[in-house]
């Protein structure tokens, strides 16, 4: 198989009150997602169902995600979520909780072994 990764995204969202890492996460993917419409697959004589989806989420607190939500806002193709640390959280002097800040790298890949 010859899988090659044709295209990375990137981006940032935030939770500024309810300290929800899952919404974040959210935020930060269709950040990435939001100005970008790519016709990857169909590029390559690919269906979008064949597009192996890697997303890659820091947060402080990764066990706190629910990579299945962030999974479900991709319509088509073969989704990887990977939670790992990093992002952010921003004390609030109010003592509330804090600010969570996360991060993602969206990765898009396709097999192309049969493409001439």
């Amino acid at each position: 198989m010859a899988v090659k990764r044709l295209l990375t995204e990137f981006g940032m969202g935030s939770s500024l009150r309810r300290q929800d890492y899952t919404e974040a996460a959210a935020r930060a993917v269709r950040d990435a997602l939001w100005h970008n419409s790519i016709n990857l697959a169909e590029l390559y004589g690919k269906d979008k169902s064949d597009m192996q989806i890697t997303v890659e989420v820091g947060v402080q607190n990764p066990d706190a995600l629910d990579t299945g939500t962030i999974a479900a806002i991709f319509p088509y193709g073969q989704v990887t979520v990977i939670a790992r640390k990093g992002g952010l959280d921003v004390p609030r002097t109010d003592g509330g909780k804090p600010t969570v800040i996360a991060n993602v790298a969206i990765s898009v890949a396709l097999d192309l072994e049969d493409v001439a």
